[in-house]
């Protein structure tokens, strides 16, 4: 895809671009990206639109949870990322990707880049790659020291459901190590953003 692509901050402003890439179901399950947000106990039992309306909640008190990608002007992704604590189920004691050290959950220059969603037309061409730049450059610019991530090492194609926490190519590629691998095919990575 060779559209020019631009990055910005998911605000209350652009709650109207974050549903246009959303869609009507709210992504994958009309999970409205609050997966990593809410225990599983609590999340199940909401309607489509309270986790919808919990996510409009969360972007208007602020700061921003995430950045949506922009191509030719139109809103075509999102990736989640931002403070490890934001995402309190990603630090959860039971989950693969819980942090090294218990007080890296609260450390809020320690960030993680969490789910990525694109339009449906833009899957299996390479993007994820573009919005992981996108991710990098938004926490190094937030301040961000620290950036991890656990994604997936294997999925049967390219336009899995499951690659909405990444795969661990374009982790690799960008550059991150692995810290820790608590289940196969799901490393712990972290990429470091400054000295």
């Amino acid at each position: 895809m060779d559209n020019d692509l631009r990055f910005e901050p998911v605000t209350p402003e652009r709650w109207d671009d974050f549903e246009i890439v959303f869609g009507p179901q709210g992504g994958f399950y009309n999970c409205w990206c609050v997966a990593l947000r809410l225990p599983h106990a609590v999340r199940t039992k909401m309607a489509a639109n309270e986790r919808k309306a919990h996510m409009r909640e969360r972007i208007k008190a602020g700061p921003p949870p995430g950045i949506l990608c922009y191509a030719d002007g139109a809103p075509v992704a999102w990736v989640q990322v931002g403070p490890r604590h934001d995402v309190s189920q990603f630090n959860s004691p039971r989950t693969v990707s819980r942090p090294l050290e218990e007080s890296d959950a609260h450390d809020p220059s320690i960030w993680a880049v969490s789910c990525f969603f694109l339009l449906p037309k833009l899957r299996g061409k390479g993007m994820s790659h573009r919005l992981l730049a996108g991710a990098i450059d938004h926490a190094r610019r937030q301040g961000a020291r620290l950036l991890e991530a656990c994604p997936i090492d294997h999925v049967k194609q390219s336009k899995s459901v499951t690659l909405c926490i990444g795969s661990t190519a374009i982790f690799d590629a960008a550059g991150f190590e692995t810290i820790a691998r608590r289940k196969d095919g799901r490393p712990l990575m972290r990429l470091e953003l400054r000295a």
